[in-house]
């Protein structure tokens, strides 16, 4: 039986974190600093902090009580910073929900979380109206941006609430906000995340890892209803009196560089799918400036070494990748400044303890693959009303991640896939990343996933979907050739027996590839 004896950040019992994130700001005299960033917008603390108190006593006003759910559906607004504190300040729960869903995705999640109230961008109605049809739950609706019948005005909402409002004494193990994560098939579910969780991911992350500063600026292009996006572009600024850059468009190469050139961020947050389309961006259309970025981050798939590579000639700056899940609420897994090694994960962030364990949970040596668990303290109360899973992934302190990684003689961390995703190939494993990895070094490929394809036979072997840069087209002769540069490169049993050549990868909002549907042949040719 694993133990763990890791210290969590010191907090009295009695906390809400909108003192701390936000409130204790305007106490340390930063209330004229910018916080937010966002297209010719610029908000103070003290202007943050007053709206988050309007909004707080607006939801008072409409009958909110503490514990219950607010489903938040916006876009990466200042609207979206001051609802998401309003709501916890109060003692409600914050629920973050993607803004790129359908009217039936809507109606499961007010549904699941039986949210009270929503507050929605006028942008996103059109989805979201239909799914409030014959639901039990939500008896009240506020909408930002155009004004709409029937729908309470958000500047309505803040000219009637007071700018003075008392955080709720919550407790630091109370439930602050929601967060949604979904494995490879199957409905959402949501991990239920407490007051003292952001608190630690700042210090043991974002100060142990990046060194964040109140004099940095971030940005991210990962959106803010995404655990990865919310630390980045909110908390981690927010807790250290630091400025963030929010983008609400959605995030193509051109915009992102365009936005990073013009506002001039510290810290560089992405995935690896757009930092590949930022390199082509780069390298084939126009010069970016992005030398007041001091460091870069990476999460959501594995970052290529090939990525990092060119990254690092085209910009000068390093890409430190790293993995954190929804259920541990950020990264706990990062390499480090001037210790990359790359195509490496790095070593345990500061405050997180890692083990691999094979299938009889005994610790696995160098160099053999094991499945992760993490410690640490952030870890999510649990899955709402998943009992069953709770159980299973969440072992007492221990947390069960469904990644298979290796780690080296020095303590360096080598993805190796989900453990729904390895498979056996002429009786031995093959890791799709190894194979994906490999086939991105090819100078025409911008993105790689590899599932297993079943033979006539019963016998599995990998196939590649690839994604091509531009100036390239697909054929048989390409294929081979891919093939054969696999070969060259790793152990040849695990070259792709078939390759598919697609103009995209099926991905979730936070970039990660969703391989089922590649297995099951629903993405689009």
């Amino acid at each position: 039986m694993l133990t763990s004896s890791l210290p969590g950040f010191d907090l009295p019992d009695r906390y809400n974190l909108v003192d701390h994130f936000v409130d204790r700001h305007f106490r340390e005299g930063r209330g004229e600093k910018t916080a937010i960033m966002c297209s010719d917008r610029r908000l103070t603390y003290g202007e943050i902090a007053e709206q988050v108190n309007r909004v707080g006593n607006g939801l008072l006003n409409l009958g909110l009580q503490e514990e219950q759910r607010v489903l938040l559906v916006l876009p990466d607004i200042p609207e979206f910073a001051v609802a998401y504190f309003g709501t916890m300040k109060i003692g409600a729960v914050a629920v973050p929900t993607s803004t790129a869903l359908r009217s039936s995705d809507y109606a499961y999640f007010l549904e699941e979380s039986r949210a009270r109230l929503a507050i929605v961008h006028s942008t996103l109605l059109a989805e979201f109206g239909p799914a409030l049809a014959g639901q039990r739950y939500c008896s009240n609706v506020i909408v930002c941006g155009e004004p709409a019948d029937g729908y309470i005005p958000w500047n309505q909402l803040l000219k009637d609430g007071s700018p003075k409002l008392e955080a709720a004494p919550t407790r630091k193990d109370d439930a602050a906000f929601w967060l949604w994560t979904s494995g490879s098939t199957g409905r959402p579910k949501a991990a239920v995340h407490m007051h003292h969780g952001w608190v630690n991911c700042c210090e043991c992350y974002a100060r142990g890892v990046l060194d964040i500063q109140a004099d940095d600026v971030t940005f991210s292009s990962s959106k803010l209803f995404h655990a990865y996006g919310l630390g980045n572009g909110l908390m981690f600024p927010f807790h250290v009196g630091a400025t963030t850059i929010l983008y609400p468009g959605k995030p193509y190469a051109k915009a992102i560089l365009d936005t990073a050139q013009e506002n001039r961020p510290t810290l560089f947050f992405s995935v690896p799918t757009l930092y590949a389309a930022m390199l082509q961006e780069a390298e084939q259309r126009a010069a970016y400036d992005l030398r007041s970025v001091r460091l870069a981050a990476s999460a959501a798939e594995p970052l290529p070494a090939e990525i990092f590579r060119r990254w690092k000639e085209c910009f000068g700056v390093e890409i430190l990748d790293g993995i954190g899940s929804t259920e541990m609420l950020h990264i706990y897994l990062s390499a480090r400044a001037g210790q990359v090694r790359a195509g490496s994960t790095g070593q345990a962030v500061p405050g997180y303890e890692l083990a691999l364990l094979d299938h009889a949970d005994q610790p696995v040596p160098p160099g053999a693959i094991g499945d992760l668990l993490v410690a640490g303290p952030s870890t999510a109360q649990c899955y709402w009303n998943r009992h069953a899973l709770t159980r299973e992934r969440m072992r007492g302190r221990w947390f069960f991640t469904g990644d298979k990684y290796i780690v080296d003689e020095d303590g360096y961390y080598w993805y190796a896939g989900r453990s729904d995703d390895m498979f056996r190939v002429s009786g031995q494993w093959v890791s799709p990343i190894e194979v994906e990895c490999t086939l991105v070094e090819h100078h025409c490929v911008l993105e790689a996933a590899v599932v297993a394809f079943e033979e006539e036979t019963g016998l599995h072997t990998p196939k590649a979907f690839v994604v091509l840069r531009e100036g390239y087209a697909g054929g048989a002769e390409l294929a081979s050739e891919l093939q054969a540069f696999v070969k060259q490169r790793i152990t040849p049993y695990k070259y792709p027996r078939r390759i598919e050549f697609l103009t995209e990868l099926p991905k979730t909002a936070a970039g990660k590839v969703l391989r089922y549907k590649l297995r099951d042949g629903e993405a689009e040719r």
